[in-house]
C-alpha cells in the first residue's frame, strides 16, 4: 500500500502512539512464531504464560469503545489498521501492503511465516483466499467502484509455499451497474502461479431520499 499518515490512523491518537502499538503488535508476530517453534521445558512456558497474562491485563485496563476506522489513501484505498490482511496494528496480520499503478493494478509482494501453515511447508489454503479477496477488494475500490464481495472462486494451481517472497496482483476486468468483476493471482519467485481468483462485488444502493425531499 502507498506510504499513509500513520498519525491519521487513529482519531485522536499521535504519531508516537500509532508507532508504538505498530512495534507492539510486531513483537506479538515474533511471540506467535516463537510459540509454534519453542522447545522450552513445561515450567519455562508456565512461566511464560504468567507473564503474557499480566501483561494481558496491563494492556486490558485501557480500551478504546472500538476499532480504529479506515483511512482512504490518495490512490483511492482504504488503509485499515485493524485489518487481518493489511492491519499495522493487527497482530493476526501478515501484514500485507499493497500498492496501485496508474493503470488500476493492485501490487503486493509478501512473505508469509510458518504461521499461515496449511500443508506442511505450505500456505492454507483459506489464508491465500484471505489475501487474494482482500487484493480483489482493493482493485474495485481504486477503479472507484468499491463494493462488498457477492462471489469469490478460487482455481489452486500448486501448493503456495511460504518463507518465499510471492507476488500479489489483481485488476477490474468488468463494471455493470452495481457489479464490479475483478481477477487475481498469487505467484511464486520464479512466476508460478500457485492460485487464480476471480470476485464480483457489489456496490451499496444509495439511500433513498426522504419523501419530503
Amino acid at each position: 500500500m502507498a506510504e499513509q499518515d500513520t498519525g491519521a490512523v487513529l482519531a485522536g491518537t499521535g504519531d508516537a502512539q500509532v508507532a508504538a502499538l505498530s512495534a507492539l503488535a510486531d513483537r506479538v508476530r515474533e511471540l506467535t512464531e516463537a510459540v509454534l517453534f519453542t522447545d522450552a521445558p513445561p515450567a519455562e512456558l508456565a512461566a511464560v504464560s504468567a507473564e503474557l497474562e499480566a501483561l494481558t491485563a496491563r494492556l486490558s485496563a485501557s480500551r478504546r469503545p472500538g476499532l480504529p476506522d479506515a483511512v482512504l489513501g490518495p490512490d483511492g484505498m482504504p488503509y485499515q489498521p485493524a485489518s487481518p490482511v493489511t492491519g499495522a496494528l493487527n497482530p493476526i496480520a501478515p501484514p500485507v501492503e499493497f500498492t496501485a499503478d496508474p493503470d488500476g493494478t493492485v501490487r503486493s509482494t509478501v512473505t508469509l511465516s510458518a504461521v499461515y501453515e496449511g500443508p506442511p511447508s505450505y500456505v492454507h489454503g483459506g489464508v491465500s483466499a484471505m489475501i487474494l479477496d482482500h487484493l480483489l477488494g482493493m482493485a474495485a475500490a481504486v477503479n472507484g467502484t468499491p463494493g462488498m464481495t457477492a462471489t469469490l472462486d478460487l482455481r489452486y494451481r500448486r501448493p503456495t509455499p511460504w518463507d518465499v517472497p510471492l507476488t500479489v496482483e489483481g485488476r477490474v476486468t468488468r463494471t455493470e451497474g452495481r457489479k464490479t468483476w475483478a481477477d487475481g493471482w498469487i505467484r511464486t519467485p520464479d512466476s508460478k502461479t500457485t492460485v487464480e481468483a476471480t470476485a464480483m462485488f457489489v456496490s451499496p444502493k444509495p439511500p433513498a431520499p426522504a419523501p419530503w425531499a
